[in-house]
């Protein structure tokens, strides 16, 4: 088994689960599948902070770390509510907004790749700072933050094309 396996299944499942979780009426449900998706991001963002540490890409690795870190903060939330966590949401979209931008920083991933997690990344700060003003945002709420998270999958989508494309 290739080593980038792992991770690139960790993104998919992150990204499935977490649009699925989006949608279900069901709070459980919900709470279950971001939950799994959450987990499948972490791991997958710890093994690839590893992977471009080893690379010597420092920049791109401490994007996966930060990215890490902002999963977490999302995942401790999710057994309370919608409602109830909302401060734990703020801070991990911010983290996830400064993961991307880092990751993106630099032509370490395709072009197209980085122009969708810059987008994510704007939507997530603005959805933050929105929160942090008073606007009564939910994870579910839209236009914003819902309008992140496409971009935050396509985004994962060509994290796992670069992950498993052959190589040259």
């Amino acid at each position: 088994m290739r080593s980038d396996t792992v991770p690139a299944t960790g993104l998919a499942i992150g990204g499935a689960l977490g649009m699925a979780g989006t949608f279900v009426a069901s709070d459980a449900l919900r709470e279950t599948l971001w939950t799994i998706d959450g987990v499948g991001v972490v791991v997958a963002a710890a093994l690839l902070t590893m992977k471009y540490q080893r690379l010597g890409n420092d920049l791109v690795a401490a994007g996966f770390l930060t990215f890490l870190a902002g999963e977490s903060l999302l995942l401790a939330g999710n057994a309370a509510g919608l409602q109830a966590s909302v401060p734990s949401y703020a801070g991990g979209i911010a983290l996830w907004a400064a993961g991307l931008v880092m990751v993106s920083a630099q032509a370490t991933f395709a072009l197209w790749m980085r122009l969708t997690g810059l987008v994510a990344a704007l939507l997530f700060t603005v959805s933050a700072l929105m929160i942090l003003w008073g606007a009564p945002l939910l994870p579910t709420s839209a236009p914003l933050p819902a309008a992140g998270y496409p971009f935050l999958v396509l985004t994962f989508i060509g994290w796992i094309w670069t992950l498993l494309k052959p190589e040259r």
